[in-house]
């Protein structure tokens, strides 16, 4: 029996965490963190992703997140599977990124690791999923995802780190991405 983490329930609103491979910190850019925004809004409009939280931080993303089409697995594959992709071509791409060729390295590392991958490896594969299955949860959840910026040091107030959902809670009208509150 298989001891990784999985989403059990298909309809269930779901906390995950993914992280890039090595804990590079990738988003230090305002490129980076809008290839993801942008992929954070195209999965909304476009995979039925609906998207109750979100917090990207330097080497990491926290998303509370239902998929509207039962398959959440397949959702959240297909994000990393996209992301991946356009990270790695947009680092490579950009004139100005210092870390460059360092980052490609370390990514072919682990690519090279890992059977599954052809070249370059940009996401860590777990995710660990976790249920919301009560108010109490998704308050829990929410609250970590919200104060990770100000326990990493970044900001002292949640609503103050751009690239996340504190300010779409927070009525804070320079929210960047659209969320699903009910």
């Amino acid at each position: 029996m298989s001891r990784k983490y999985k989403f059990r329930e298909k309809i269930g609103a779901y906390f995950i965490s993914f992280a890039t491979v090595y804990w590079i910190d990738v988003f230090t850019r305002e490129e980076y963190f809008g290839n993801i925004i942008e992929s954070l809004d195209y999965s909304r409009k476009h995979k039925a992703m609906e998207i109750y939280g979100y917090c990207i931080m330097p080497s990491h993303i926290h998303l509370i997140f239902r998929s509207g089409d039962a398959d959440p697995s397949g959702l959240i594959r297909d994000f990393k599977g996209f992301t991946s992709k356009k990270m790695l071509r947009t680092i490579e791409e950009h004139p100005q990124e210092s870390r460059k060729e360092w980052m490609l390295w370390m990514f072919e590392r682990a690519g090279k690791k890992n059977s599954n991958i052809k070249f370059r490896q940009f996401w860590q594969q777990n995710n660990n999923p976790i249920e919301i299955w009560s108010l109490k949860v998704f308050e829990q959840k929410l609250n970590y995802i919200h104060q990770n910026p100000v326990e990493a040091g970044f900001v002292t107030n949640p609503v103050d780190w751009k690239y996340s959902s504190a300010r779409n809670y927070g009525d804070n009208d320079q929210t960047i991405l659209l969320i699903d509150i009910n």
